[in-house]
């Protein structure tokens, strides 16, 4: 007979209306026999009883609903960013506030390294707070002409590589026309490279050499590690190429007794055909596990908002920038939102400006209207800009959303002031009008572009505080309860994984977060501050000072 194991804790916050608090959860086979407490628990017959989270709070595991595990591996490069920021092992690596200190660590890191022919590699580069100087081929040859270095920026958008870096891929010359790489007064291409039409060529000659949104074996790994310091058990990959290569190496390393999370990794809809991506989903879906689950599909219709590669209606950029880039035509996603439709594979769409936006709700209905799907669960991913018209319509299509919470502190300002103005800075990320809209949503990190980290967006959803401090949009603050909602229950159900996860109540697998501080009785203020002791995921208990 199977072991039955009750845990105690100071609080257990469940999710489920019908008993949101409770003080004892029972687990066998990795999954939640029962909740509430010690004598309600008792008629399941034998158990033993564990009071190690006697002092803790457990949560329903969080769930990261728009992620990439590539953030494992960018580890193993030169980090870059502006802020201050954690690594898999706990290290806070500073951030860089200058070009000037940005070559300055890009010359010690290069010092390091023996061979002249290996390509020097940087991530999470942000110019936009540098008084949004464009970074050049010519900041980057200060490190060296000779050695091919890039540099990918925050938002996973933009790929800074320096002279030799465009040599080695045929590059450094004149006469090129592509919307994707700017040209300089010298007529040669400036360095930066927009889109993945632009930077995949260039990638593996300066150190990207897998595509840019996957991880590699190691890098899985050190990113399961994040995912228990931040108390996350389910995560996506939002974006992956899923080749056989690369879902065999995912199906062996989550299969690993020691892998903490459950992945959701999602294809990439680039470079295919939208009958072929749809086909080789039907195809891979059987081959999910437990700790793999596969057969969704990622679109991607433009850019970054902060890279001005995003889509924009008018009056477009605040600062006149021309407008972003097409990343999937209309014909194309229109195309694809039919045959997944028809198949039954859930599409999620990245949308960034408002363009964009109208673009896949545009796309969507007319498919809908030819393949009826009662509980499609398509999702907009960061839909940013989308007005109260738009979330209306998401409604009406049975849309999902997931909104980019944590933008308001990191590019808040930014967007204020630069990017979209005023008023549409103050709407963006508009957490409390879907809500009011019906749509179901849910918020998230992007990580790599921010820390993996629930609390922390929680936070940022509730609060809306920028980097400098400032409130921006009041009215689209939500409660703590619905945040906490969107980071556990709702991100379960943009995945049609809400029968199995997102909840503490029987039958559903053994997910919790153990948090030191209640996120229901501490001020909303300190949601972020709130430390993450571990996780226990399908059962399996996993503390952070053991990573």
């Amino acid at each position: 007979m199977s072991q039955t194991t009750i845990y105690s804790a100071k609080k257990i916050i469940t999710m489920n209306p019908n008993q949101p608090e409770v003080t004892h959860v029972a687990v066998r086979d990795g999954r939640i026999l029962g909740a509430g407490s010690l004598s309600d628990l008792e008629p399941w017959g034998a158990y033993t009883l564990d009071d190690r989270f006697a002092d803790k709070v457990l949560m329903p595991g969080f769930i990261e609903g728009h992620a990439h595990t590539m953030e494992g591996t960018l580890w193993r490069n030169v980090y870059v960013g502006w802020f201050d920021r954690m690594d898999p092992d706990g290290n806070i690596w500073q951030g860089v506030k200058s070009i000037d200190a940005i070559v300055a660590r890009l010359i010690e890191a290069e010092a390091k390294l023996a061979d002249p022919n290996t390509p020097l590699s940087a991530w999470s580069l942000d110019p936009i707070y540098m008084d949004n100087r464009r970074v050049t081929r010519h900041d980057l040859d200060r490190v060296s002409t000779d050695r091919p270095i890039g540099a990918l920026h925050a938002s996973g958008h933009i790929l800074n590589v320096n002279s030799k870096g465009l040599e080695l891929a045929g590059l450094l010359r004149t006469g090129i026309n592509h919307p994707g790489i700017p040209l300089g007064a010298d007529g040669l291409p400036t360095g930066e490279l927009f889109g993945p039409d632009a930077m995949t060529p260039v990638g593996p000659h300066v150190g990207f050499e897998r595509s840019l949104t996957d991880c590699d074996e190691r890098g899985l790994r050190d990113y399961g590690k994040l995912c228990v310091r931040a108390g996350v058990t389910t995560c996506t990959d939002l974006a992956a190429q899923l080749t056989d290569d690369s879902v065999a190496m995912m199906l062996r390393v989550t299969g690993e007794e020691s892998f903490p999370a459950c992945i959701v990794p999602l294809k990439a809809f680039l470079g295919t055909t939208a009958k072929d991506i749809v086909d080789y989903m039907l195809a891979l879906k059987p081959k999910s596990t437990e700790r793999l689950r596969l057969g969704r599909i990622k679109a991607i219709a433009d850019g970054s908002i902060q890279g001005f590669s995003a889509r924009m209606r008018w009056p477009g950029y605040h600062n006149g920038a021309p407008n972003g880039l097409w990343y999937t035509a209309p014909d194309q996603m229109s195309d694809l939102y039919h045959r997944a439709l028809e198949a039954g594979v859930q599409v999620h769409t990245h949308t960034n400006g408002d363009q964009a936006t109208q673009m896949a709700l545009d796309m969507l209905e007319p498919a809908l209207r030819a393949h009826p799907s009662p509980d499609h669960r398509f999702t907009l991913q960061h839909c940013q800009l989308a007005d109260a018209a738009q979330f209306r319509k998401m409604a009406k299509l049975g849309m999902c959303v997931n909104l980019f919470a944590n933008h308001h502190f990191y590019w808040g300002d930014e967007h204020y002031r630069l990017t979209v103005g005023p008023e549409r800075a103050t709407r963006m990320n508009a957490c409390r009008t879907a809500l009011a809209s019906g749509v179901p949503m849910s918020i998230h990190s992007d990580a790599p572009v921010t820390p993996l980290g629930p609390l922390f967006t929680a936070w940022a959803a509730v609060n809306r505080i920028t980097a400098s401090g400032r409130v921006q949009g009041e009215g689209e603050k939500i409660a703590v309860a619905d945040a906490l909602h969107a980071i556990t229950l709702g991100a379960a159900y943009t995945l049609h994984m809400d029968a199995e996860v997102g909840s503490i109540e029987v039958g559903k697998r053994a997910d919790f977060a153990v948090l030191d501080t209640d996120p229901t009785a501490c001020d909303q203020s300190d949601l972020k501050d709130i430390s993450v002791w571990g996780t226990v995921q399908g059962g399996r208990i996993f503390a952070a000072t053991d990573l």
